[in-house]
């Protein structure tokens, strides 16, 4: 997950020239009228319809509904609180960006009202998918019905992406990062706005149900804002998960009250390594830290439910536990001392396999599941030397003691003891592929990062599996060449690469490929020091990977993608986000899945 991720050789093919997204825009435009599709396949109008991911269905129409003063809000259920608060985070951005009074009718909706944009909750058979919706626009007004208020927010996503993206300013202003850098004066607009929604009919459901993004807080901390602001791009894209890694070698970010050396000790560090500057080692001589109080977090996982998003912690063991070691070196299997780690890469320092190492991490984890109710709990388990505990007279008791056969072994023991007792508190635990190495734990989800083979083992073995193969889905990893690009760890995966990947492998038959739970995007941020880089990271390849994880298969279609893309920078800029503007138009698969082409310098 992290030391692989060093390699990066010049032997593929050649990139394509990089081409104007407005022109490649209008290229590919085609009249809408009457056309019922699949969006990303035939695109009726990528202009009209710039929706990012792609509907399951799509049925165009002539016409448009445009709001004015007599537009309202009106609700199924005008006594509903949740329903309320669902139509205010489109309702108030709205309200501000129009000058349009839109109130929120205390009248129940009725079909076809006018002058309404309608929200209807319309529960149905147990069986229906609670992400899905349906959205009808005409001249007169629009109605957004769904089984569950989750539907009911993803649509809400739809109609904002249908609204002008000066919206998105607005968006902006109210939410609790509107620090974030004004819009560039080139998506100011030289005219007044025409606030309108254009005809459609969609119906709509994602493919996957796990749709997420990995952001790496432990290598830096970024503030609760940012997180949040983060969580507000997951929701806009269709995107539900946020997996926050939260502790590792180089930090631990999350205030745990029985411990209070490890936000004390363990989140902060003296330096760090400057740039790639290993041998000889040159640090940057600038202190760096900071944590979520308890508190914080709190605030974070609310403002996530809010928009459907859940956030899964990561507590890292046995491996990745430096910082926490520093913190309690008797955790440690060789007493210390340590220090928070200022360089990258796989570190030797690992928990011992105690009764009182166990004792501990129980004690964290019962406070992160009081944080997170979030189903999931993950652990990682990836990245474990187990040097210290062949050498550890602790580690080899508990081999002798438990009839292990070894160190591999004695890694599955621990990740089993800890599923234990995550699944006695109602939890699951999710690690990445190395928990396959001496026995998976009974019911496991295995987070596949070396590429797909450890997810089709676990699915083989009758497991879940979220698929984050370093090829596809590693954010952190170069768009271009490097002389042109902020410092990465290596390799090398463009827009087309996330856009081509397919999270089921062909060597699954139907029912072990049930088990594909879904996909997500990781941003390790060792050199990713500010909350600008990562956007720039993330942006746009989250939003082909979000089309990935919603649009039927085949539906897809990089062209139509591209197509739709210049209107999602346009909403980008409006939001103060920092995105690559430049993305290499080739059909996917044609260029080098992982090392950098041989044009770079």
């Amino acid at each position: 997950m992290r030391v692989a991720r060093r390699e990066g050789s010049t032997d593929y093919s050649l990139m394509l020239r990089v081409l104007s997204l407005r022109v490649l825009a209008v290229l590919f435009a085609v009249g809408c009228a009457g056309r019922s599709t699949a969006i990303g396949r035939a695109n009726p109008a990528p202009e009209r319809y710039p929706i990012v991911p792609a509907p399951r269905r799509i049925e165009a129409r002539s016409g448009e509904f445009q709001l004015d003063p007599a537009t309202r809000i009106v609700l199924s259920d005008p006594a509903s609180t949740e329903l309320r608060a669902l139509s205010e985070l489109l309702a108030a951005p709205l309200r501000a960006a129009s000058g349009l009074r839109l109130p929120v009718s205390s009248e129940p909706l009725k079909e076809g009202a006018p002058h309404a944009i309608g929200i209807r909750l319309t529960p149905g058979p147990a069986s229906a998918d609670p992400e899905s919706y349906r959205l009808v626009v005409t001249e007169s007004g629009a109605t957004l019905s769904a089984p569950k208020p989750a539907g009911l927010l993803l649509g809400l996503q739809t109609i904002r992406q249908l609204l002008p993206p000066e919206l998105e300013r607005e968006v902006r202003l109210q939410s609790p990062w509107k620090g974030a850098a004004a819009p560039t004066a080139a998506s100011t607009p030289a005219a007044p706005v025409r606030w309108a929604i254009p005809a459609v009919e969609i119906e709509d459901a994602p493919r996957f149900r796990y749709r997420g993004v990995l952001l790496d807080v432990a290598r830096y901390y970024y503030p609760p804002e940012f997180i949040e602001k983060v969580i507000d791009l997951l929701a806009l894209y269709k995107l539900n998960t946020l997996h926050l890694h939260l502790t590792d070698d180089q930090g631990w970010r999350l205030e745990i009250k029985k411990y209070p050396r490890l936000t004390q000790i363990g989140a902060w560090r003296r330096e760090t390594i400057l740039g790639q500057n290993f041998r000889p080692y040159i640090g940057d001589g600038t202190p760096h830290g900071g944590f979520y109080t308890q508190d914080q977090m709190r605030d974070i996982v609310a403002y996530a439910a809010a928009r459907h998003v859940t956030v899964i912690p990561e507590i890292e063991m046995p491996g990745h536990a430096q910082a926490a070691l520093a913190a309690y070196p008797e955790l440690s299997c060789t007493g210390g001392p340590y220090e928070v780690s200022t360089v990258w890469g796989m570190h030797e320092e690992i928990y011992c396999p105690s009764e009182r190492t166990f004792a501990f991490l129980e004690d964290v984890l019962v406070e992160v599941m009081r944080l997170f109710p979030s189903k999931y709990i993950h652990i990682g388990g990836d990245e474990v030397p187990k040097k210290q505990w062949k050498e550890s007279a602790v580690a080899q008791e508990v081999i002798r003691r438990e009839g292990i056969a070894g160190e591999e072994e004695l890694q599955s023991y621990f990740v089993r003891r800890i599923e234990r007792f995550l699944l006695a508190h109602g939890r699951r635990l999710i690690g990445w592929d190395e928990i396959l190495e001496g026995g998976l734990a009974p019911e496991a989800t295995v987070m596949s990062w070396r590429g797909t083979e450890g997810g089709i083992e676990a699915a083989r073995q009758g497991h879940d599996v979220i698929m984050t193969p370093t090829n596809r889905t590693y954010f952190d990893y170069y768009q271009g060449c490097p002389a042109g690009e902020p410092l990465a760890i290596g390799g090398f995966v463009p827009l087309d690469s996330v856009y081509a990947f397919e999270p089921i492998p062909d060597e699954l038959p139907p029912e072990q490929a049930a088990r594909v739970l879904g996909a997500q995007g990781n941003v390790w941020t060792e050199y990713i020091p500010t909350p600008a880089r990562v956007e720039y990271m993330l942006l746009p390849r989250m939003l082909a990977l979000s089309e990935v994880l919603w649009s039927p298969k085949e539906a897809r279609s990089w062209r139509g993608f591209v197509a739709r893309l210049p209107a999602h920078f346009a909403r980008l800029d409006a939001l103060g986000a920092e995105y690559r503007r430049s993305l290499n138009p080739g059909a996917p698969g044609t260029t080098a899945m992982y090392s950098l082409p041989r044009t770079c310098p």
